[in-house]
């Protein structure tokens, strides 16, 4: 899952520097608004590419993980329905 959330990361951001370089290369010599355009869109790509990048999968397991602290993972367990809170 990492790899392919990395993979996603950097065709973003390739995606994006490469918005920013045609739009202000190539483009902005036959249409202005055009390149402001897609550097707007260029803009908005690096957001959605962290969003993308650090999101959790399914796999990934980071609300299991215990804290060190051995009375609030008992607490959390016993929410969980993992233990039963003793005596029972």
């Amino acid at each position: 899952m990492y790899a392919r959330r990395r993979h996603a990361y950097f065709a973003m951001m390739g995606t994006c520097i490469a918005l920013f370089v045609l739009a202000w290369g190539v483009v902005r010599l036959w249409s202005i608004p055009a390149a402001v355009a897609m550097c707007v869109v260029a803009m908005v790509i690096p957001p959605v590419a962290a969003m993308v990048a650090n999101r959790r999968g399914p796999d990934d397991r980071w609300w299991d993980d215990p804290s060190g602290d051995s009375k609030s993972d008992e607490w959390w367990d016993e929410l969980d329905g993992k233990r039963r809170p003793p005596g029972q």
